[in-house]
Parts: C-alpha cells; sequence; structure tokens
C-alpha cells in the first residue's frame, strides 16, 4: 500500500518490516490524540511493522512526551529503534500554550540526538480545535500517519549513512 501527503515529494511507503517503533501518545486533548494514534498504526502496518514490534505508551500530556521516549530509546535498554511522538496543544488565552510547545519540541529534539535515533514530531500546535480535528481525519493526511512513515524513513536514512 502506498499512499502519499499532499505535502510528500514522493509516494513510496517506507519499510517497516522488522522494525521496532515506540508511539508515545499524549492523553491530553484524549479525542484527537486517539485519531492521531489509529493514523500512527495504520502508517505501521502499511509499511509492514508488526503490531508486536509496536509498543504504545500514553502520557499525560505533550510535555511528558520527551522523557517517554526517551526511556524508549535509551541505549541501556531501549526497546525501540525509533519513536513517534503524538500529541496535540491548542492554544489558550496565555502564554502557556508557547511554553508547552518549546518544552515538548525541545524535549523530543534532545531524546533524538541524545539516542542518535529518530523521534518523529507529530505533535499538533494549534490556534483552534477545528484545526486539531482536520489534521487527525481518517486518510493519510493525519499527522499520526505522517509521523510514522517521518520515523521509518529517517530509520532508512540513518541505515544509509551509516554505510
Amino acid at each position: 500500500m502506498s499512499a502519499a501527503s499532499p505535502h510528500r515529494s514522493d509516494a513510496a511507503t517506507p519499510d517497516g518490516r522488522g522494525r521496532r517503533i515506540g508511539v508515545v501518545a499524549a492523553r491530553f486533548n484524549a479525542g484527537v490524540c486517539d485519531r492521531l494514534l489509529a493514523g500512527a498504526r495504520r502508517a505501521l502496518r502499511a509499511a509492514g511493522t508488526a503490531d508486536a514490534d509496536v509498543v504504545e505508551v500514553r502520557v499525560p500530556g505533550a510535555v511528558e512526551l520527551p522523557l517517554a521516549a526517551q526511556r524508549l530509546l535509551d541505549a541501556s535498554g531501549g526497546r525501540c529503534d525509533a519513536v513517534v511522538a503524538l500529541g496535540c496543544v491548542i492554544r489558550g488565552e496565555t502564554s502557556h500554550y508557547d511554553v508547552v510547545c518549546r518544552m515538548a519540541a525541545d524535549g523530543l529534539m534532545r531524546a533524538s540526538l541524545d539516542a542518535r535515533r529518530p523521534v518523529a514530531f507529530g505533535v499538533l500546535t494549534c490556534d483552534h480545535e477545528s484545526q486539531a480535528w482536520a489534521r487527525a481525519g481518517d486518510g493519510p493526511d493525519n499527522k499520526g500517519y505522517e509521523a510514522a512513515l517521518v520515523a521509518l524513513e529517517m530509520l532508512a536514512v540513518a541505515d544509509g549513512l551509516s554505510r
């Protein structure tokens, strides 16, 4: 099965066979995050990743995503080749939105760089709830779906750079 986002320049689905993928999803804004998680699962199955090779972890919110991602990738006992991080932050009336978004983004980047393994950023940062729902649909433009494909593609890129 090959499905591409309208924003991707290629139509190839990366090969997920034999890959161990962690999917860390926030519970805050649960309805949207559940749809992102379903999208990620669809993409991983389409890419050939066995359900048994997917480790799913739920955390309270976007700020907690980096620690879970880091633990899944930890060199001393990491169970995953890559992590897909899923969350949804919707702007409110205070600057809390900016703080949460920055903490999640910086923490996930740090987890990826420290582990030298991919952490795909599937955290929605939206101004309105309607924007979040639009990005968590059933098709291949679901941002959870896209993030899962990014994780697999970056594993292939890293493999190529290791040669």
